[in-house]
This record gives C-alpha cells, structure tokens and sequence, in this order.
C-alpha cells in the first residue's frame, strides 16, 4: 500500500465538513454533561484554566513543526490571535463553566439552541453575510426539534421555562463564541496544530489571574481521581479534538452553514442521558431528532445568501 492510500482515510475525514462538526458537537454535549457534573468538586475558572494549559502542553510536541515554521506569522498576527484566544477559548469556557454552577445541564444544552441565531446576526453584522431563506428555514426546524426534545412535546413546559444567572451567563458565552466562529474566517494563515496551539496556550495564560483570584477567594482545588479524569478529558476530546474538528468544519463550509450543528449539542446530550441515565425514549426524542436532522439537511444544501 503507498503512502497515499494509506493517508486517504484520514485525508477523506479531514475534508468532511459535516462529519467533523456532528462529531464536535457529540464530544461538547458530553463537556456540558460533564461541567454540571463537577459543580462542587472542581472550581469551573479553575477547570477551564487548567483544560486549555494541560491541552496546550499535549498539543506542543505533534505542532512544534508548525510553530517553528509559522512563528513570523504568529509574531505578525499575534493580537488577532489574542482577539481569537480571549473570545474562543478563554470567555466562552470559564463562563460556560461558572453558568453551569447556577443551572442544569440540560438548560445549558438547550440555549446551545441559538447558536446558529447568534453566529448569523455576528456575520451579517461584520461581513454582511445574510441567511438565505432555505438556510433559515433549515434553522427553524431544527431550533423546533430541538424545543420538542428539551419540553417533552409539552407547551405548558415550554411556556414555564424560566431563567436564573446560570443561563444567563450560558447565553453571554454563547454570543461570544457566536462571535469567534463569525472571525474564524480571517484567521491568520497558520496551520491547523501551530494555529490551536497559540490559541490555547494565549486562553490558559489569560485565565490564570482568574484562576489565582478564584482560589484565593475561598474556592478549593482537591486532586483525586475524580478531579483528574475531568481534567483527562477536558483537556482531550473537547480541546485538542474539537477544536481541531470544528476549525476544519468552519473552514471548509463556513460560519453560516456549520452554525445549525450546535443543534445537535441537546439531541446527542438526551440520547446520553437515555443510555447512561436509563432515561426512557419517547415519541417527542423521536420527532425532534427527525426535525433537527431535517433542518440541518435543509440548511447544509440551501444557497447561501448574496452578501448584503
């Protein structure tokens, strides 16, 4: 077998935009899982601090070609990458993580719903780029799907969901990151492991005055296996593999149509919670995933809209 064949399947997965952001939203639904989980047991500043060192630190041997390579593009780019760092890496996570302290995971998972709304005003705003109809359509559908899973098939459900300060900071964080994959198209011309890298290690670097003040101010930090498998896992599938999987996905597709995938964060959180959880499957899990499928359909093949 040559070279080439051997590097095809990887090459065919790195160039399948919607099998890298389907993937990426399974491994950050198990990440919203997991941030209300640890509510009590690992400080969220501390946790999304230590997440983007340890990955940074993981990352450093297998893109340290590339960084040597593009470090006069990094020293060139190097507020642009603290502009992507402060939005998509720091923000977003610390207070995604302190949102989950005051809510539950399944109201996290449910806001992940205006996603796709939020990415689309950033755009329009910024590069005048519009949703064509059946892309807006497509988001509609797929945002109904995702009302029916969350309430159960039931408008009285819907109608009492309330809000507290874990939400709110949720939804703040969610038009940060709605912000930082609108810019990703004006990333700097990096590589995909030099450009991760620097925007990782700049987020860890500047969550660690956070991080000091949180533990300073009467949150504690116990290592044990508990908190080491958070960070094991923080620090992997949702970092290093996500990122890289989501960057490719926007790069390929773009903000607009990768943006209806935060969609499926609830759908695959649910199908979590009904095999792990031994929640039982109902005909509402059933239509709201044909609905949130249908509408991602839709969205990924409708014409882009012309820029404003």
């Amino acid at each position: 077998m040559s070279v080439r064949a051997a590097q095809s399947p990887l090459a065919a997965i790195a160039n399948a935009p919607y099998l890298l952001l389907s993937f990426t939203a399974l491994l950050w639904a198990i990440n919203m899982v997991i941030g209300r989980y640890m509510v009590g047991a690992v400080p969220p500043i501390t946790t999304a601090c230590v997440r983007w060192l340890l990955a940074t630190l993981i990352l450093l041997p297998f893109a340290w070609r590339q960084i040597v390579r593009d470090a006069p593009l990094l020293r060139r780019h190097f507020w642009r990458l603290v502009l992507l760092s402060s939005t998509g890496i720091a923000s977003y996570n610390a207070m995604s993580y302190y949102g989950l302290q005051y809510t539950q995971a399944l109201n996290g998972l449910l806001l992940q719903s205006i996603s796709p709304l939020l990415v689309a005003v950033w755009s329009l705003l910024l590069f005048r780029d519009g949703l064509s109809l059946g892309q807006t359509v497509g988001v509609f559908i797929s945002l109904a799907g995702v009302l029916i899973i969350i309430s159960g098939g039931s408008i009285d459900t819907l109608l009492h969901l309330t809000l507290n300060a874990g939400d709110i900071w949720i939804m703040v964080a969610l038009a940060i990151y709605a912000f930082y994959t609108a810019i990703l198209r004006v990333r700097p011309p990096l590589g995909p492991l030099s450009f991760l890298a620097a925007i990782m290690a700049i987020g860890g670097v500047l969550l660690l005055p956070v991080m000091a003040w949180e533990l300073t101010h009467g949150a504690e930090l116990h290592f044990n296996r508990f908190t080491l498998g958070v960070f094991a896992y923080v620090s992997t599938a949702p970092s290093l593999l996500a990122y890289l999987a989501f960057n490719r996905g926007v790069q390929l597709v773009g903000a607009n149509r990768a943006a209806p995938f935060f969609h499926l964060m609830p759908v695959f959180g649910t199908a979590l919670a009904i095999l792990f959880l031994g929640e039982t499957f109902a005909w509402f899990h059933a239509a709201g995933y044909a609905l949130v499928l249908t509408g991602i359909l839709t969205a990924t093949r409708a014409k882009s809209a012309k820029p404003a």
